[in-house]
């Protein structure tokens, strides 16, 4: 079932005028705390975000890459404490795949908005942009914000013939895996 997941899912930049139900936001929020973490530290946080106002203000995040994120009547912000965990952008990563196949299983599209290491002007980062919309404390560091609804645009799955089967080895690097 994991692989007809990944299989169909899409980045979803266009949502529908439509709420989620709480009952779906619910499964997302707990499939992301059950994500695993390096030595389950647990290094992870997340703002989940369903104020018009708010989405409107992280839409303006960076230049380019996070204004659809403003249509969309869900978005979480994930955070780690570096403190915590070394490993911290990992962890993070994992928990946003873990809320985007969620998402997906639902019915509902998304997409990953990339945060750390962004601009969001040539002065300030956008992960400090985003702390200061939301509060997040200093010691606290954005990976990424997902948008999260239903989807109002249709995306064919990628074909199997278009996978890089090219980039994956047996045993040596170079050595060619049988596909």
């Amino acid at each position: 079932m994991i692989l007809t997941l990944v299989q169909k899912r899409r980045s979803i930049r266009r949502y529908q005028k439509r709420n989620i139900e709480p009952d779906k936001i619910q499964a997302i929020i707990e499939a992301a705390l059950r994500s695993p973490s390096s030595m389950g530290y647990n290094p992870w946080e997340f703002v989940v975000v369903d104020d018009s106002d708010l989405l409107d203000k992280l839409s303006k995040a960076k230049p380019q890459g996070s204004a659809f994120i403003k249509n969309a009547p869900l978005g979480i912000v994930v955070c780690a404490d570096p403190e915590r965990s070394s490993v911290w952008v990992e962890d993070a990563s994992i928990a946003c795949t873990y809320i985007q196949l969620t998402a997906e299983s639902l019915g509902l599209g998304s997409c990953w908005i990339q945060i750390r290491d962004r601009m969001h002007d040539q002065a300030k980062p956008a992960e400090v942009y985003v702390a200061e919309v939301l509060s997040i404390p200093k010691k606290m560091k954005v990976e990424a914000m997902i948008a999260i609804g239903y989807p109002d645009e249709q995306k064919a799955p990628h074909s199997r013939e278009g996978l890089q089967y090219g980039k994956v080895h047996l045993n040596f690097y170079g050595k060619p895996h049988r596909s």
